[in-house]
Parts: C-alpha cells; structure tokens; sequence
C-alpha cells in the first residue's frame, strides 16, 4: 500500500476557510440559507464551515443539521448484517431555504443522490447547492457535480480517498492509499 498525503495542517484549514469564503460570496449573510452535513463524514466538514462562517459572520444565524441517508440509498438492501443508521438533526424549515449539501468525499455521486431524496421528506428547498472537501473525478456513476470544491483528485476505482479529522482521528488530513 502507498500513501500519498494530499491535504494536511494549514493547506487543509485554509482549504475550509476558501470554502467559507465561496459562500458568504452566494450566501451573504446566510438569512435564507441552510447548511446540512451527510451522515456520517459530512458532518464534521459541515460543522467546520459552520464554525468559521460564524467567526467571520459573528452576527448571522448560520443554520447547520445533519441528515442520515441509510434508508435512502439504493444498496441498502443488498449490504449484509443490521444496518444502523446515524441520526437526522434538522430543527429548522428548509421549505424555501437554499440548502448546501456538504460531504467529505463526492465519488460516484450515489450518497449525494440518496441525500437529494432524503432531503425532500423536510420540505421544499428553493435550491440545493454540494459542498465537498474531496472530488474525486473522473469516477461519477450519476450525473452529479459539486458547487465548491476544497481539492479535485483524479484517481482510480481501486484507490481510496482517506479524509482523518481531529475529532476521531487525531489529525486533519486527506490521504490518497493505493495498492502497489
């Protein structure tokens, strides 16, 4: 296995804090729009963007969920063993929001896909916009693309995009692992 680091330390905050910036461009100051994080990586890159907008916009009311997809996706019935599925913490309205998706890594676009029918049982979204750290291009089974992207990856089916955050894996880092 070879280990190629793509992101880490300060590229990988100033890569958050582009993104932050690509928003308030779209979203000013966030009155009528949403963040909601994929269960279960998107959620911590979710709550990041989160964390800084607010620090650069100290006076908006930046809204921020997470929505599980389990049920939504369309291998659920073919993984072996009992699924357990994350929780959806979304207490606000997003009938007539502008919705921003954010997930850690976007590969064959099947969890965005799972995400955008999942989404619907909460409302309407004037708009639903994707947010990734990770494109992995090159790769897509559905005819899905981001809006803001942290780094663009071309890689192949049989490498894997390793995102680590410090909240369970010690460290900030993206790690592309291929086999020899």
């Amino acid at each position: 296995m070879q280990n190629l680091i793509l992101l880490d330390g300060k590229k990988f905050q100033i890569t958050i804090q582009r993104l932050c910036h690509q928003l308030i461009e779209n979203h000013d100051h966030f009155t009528n729009s949403v963040i909601i994080g994929i269960q279960p990586r998107g959620v911590f890159l979710a709550q990041r963007i989160t964390e800084e907008l607010r620090k650069v916009l100290p006076k908006a009311n930046i809204q921020n969920g997470n929505l599980d997809i389990t049920f939504f996706r369309d291998d659920f019935r073919r993984k072996e063993g009992l699924l357990l599925p994350s929780s959806t913490e979304i207490d606000f309205i997003i009938e007539g929001k502008k919705v921003i998706l954010v997930d850690d890594v976007l590969w064959t676009g099947r969890t965005i896909r799972a995400a955008l029918d999942a989404i619907q049982s909460f409302g309407r979204p004037e708009k639903v916009e994707l947010l990734v750290l990770v494109d992995r291009r090159y790769s897509r089974h559905l005819p899905i693309e981001a809006d803001y992207i942290g780094i663009k990856v071309d890689t192949f089916n049989s490498q894997k995009v390793i995102v680590s955050w410090k909240e369970t894996d010690q460290e900030d880092k993206v790690t592309l692992l291929s086999e020899r």
